[in-house]
C-alpha cells in the first residue's frame, strides 16, 4: 500500500527546485528519511540542501524518523539565523 503526501518548498530549495509544491508517492510506513531520499533521487541537484533542511509535517517540526501519514503536509525550509541584538 502506498500514500500521498504534499511537500512545499520554501526559500532557497524553492529556487533549487523550482517547484513551490509538489505531491509524493511513498510506500506505507514511510519516514521523512525516506521522503529526503525519494526528493535527492527526483532532484540530484537539491541532495545538499535537502540534507540541511528543518522539516515540518502537519506544522509541527519533525525529524527524520517521523512517519508520514497518508495526506500529511511536509515543508522543507532553510534554518533561520540570526537574533535580537542587545542594546548597549
Amino acid at each position: 500500500m502506498t500514500i500521498k503526501v504534499k511537500v512545499l518548498f520554501f526559500a532557497t530549495i524553492r529556487d533549487i527546485v523550482g517547484e513551490k509544491e509538489i505531491e509524493v508517492e511513498l510506500p506505507e510506513g514511510s519516514q521523512i528519511r525516506d521522503l529526503k531520499a525519494a526528493l535527492t533521487a527526483r532532484y540530484p541537484q537539491a541532495e545538499e540542501a535537502v540534507g540541511s533542511m528543518l522539516t515540518s509535517v502537519n506544522h509541527v517540526f519533525s525529524d527524520g524518523e517521523t512517519e508520514l501519514k497518508d495526506q500529511a503536509k511536509v515543508a522543507f525550509f532553510p534554518h533561520i539565523s540570526g537574533g535580537c541584538r542587545g542594546q548597549n
